[in-house]
């Protein structure tokens, strides 16, 4: 399968454009070739041959560290949170097909991340260890990187956020007249924190971006008849399958919810 980079840019309605990185590779869904690039880097850099992640049980991250090992000669760990289920969803089978190593963990030791780092280098060795959903500086620096490809003026970027690595990316890498909106795929206000300490991180705090939190729909996996609705619309008029979890809320927001006003230019990140 060849790579599509930089991935397309296109205009869905007057006004408003669709950056389709949703179409770099199927196996790197949405943004994940762009948090996983430099952590590919980076661990091949470090010596390492392995890399560990993070990640729920229908996690694309998941699925996407394990197609990076496989593509670039790694071997790849994923610490499923929860009990393991037999036979495995389509997400984890695609990753243990791509010769990604699952383990299980409880939900409680899940979230003593150090002392779990800790039983995992007991067990597993030296990994090149990637964040929950590719959420460091790495990512950032990957992200920052579509904002170039753009070349169509514009003022206003969005991305769905769910660690906020995206915004918190794409950010550091905007004109003055531009800003950045995230809309959040989860119930909650803590998200704001999260994209502050990775720019902080990163060592490039912007004020340039804010989170919506109004179109999460209940939450994190959650949708009800009107989000589905319009995602199934959405597919029948433009022919892009949108995902409930994350895109398919902040189209929504866009196209429904009517956020910015007449004139206002804009770049979604699909």
């Amino acid at each position: 399968m060849q790579w599509r980079l930089p991935s397309p840019l296109e205009r869905l309605e007057e006004g408003l454009f669709l950056k389709r990185d949703d179409l770099i590779h199927p196996d790197f869904p949405g943004n994940k070739w762009r948090k996983l690039k430099y952590n590919v880097a980076a661990a091949k850099s470090a010596g390492r041959s392995t890399l560990l992640t993070f990640g729920g049980a229908f996690s694309n991250h998941l699925r996407a560290t394990a197609a990076a090992g496989h593509h670039f000669g790694l071997d790849t760990i994923g610490v499923v949170r929860g009990e393991e289920h037999q036979p495995l969803n389509p997400v984890l089978a695609r990753a243990a097909a791509l010769g990604m190593r699952l383990t299980y963990v409880d939900r409680a030791s899940y979230r003593r991340k150090a002392e779990l780092e800790q039983q995992l280098r007991e067990t597993y060795g030296d990994f090149f260890l990637i964040p929950e959903g590719g959420a460091n500086s790495h990512a950032l620096k990957g992200c920052a990187e579509l904002v170039a490809e753009i070349d169509q003026d514009f003022d206003v970027l969005c991305c769905s956020s769910g660690t906020g690595a995206t915004l918190a990316g794409v950010a550091t890498a905007l004109k003055p007249h531009q800003r950045a909106v995230g809309f959040s795929a989860l119930k909650g206000d803590f998200l704001a924190t999260a994209v502050d300490e990775l720019q902080a991180e990163f060592g490039h705090r912007t004020g340039n971006w804010t989170i919506d939190n109004r179109f999460h729909f209940g939450g994190f996996g959650k949708r009800d008849a009107t989000l589905t609705s319009f995602v199934d619309d959405f597919e029948k008029q433009h022919g892009i399958a949108l995902d409930p979890v994350y895109e398919g809320k902040m189209m929504y927001a866009i196209l429904i919810g009517r956020l910015f006003p007449p004139g206002t230019k804009l770049v979604a990140l699909l």
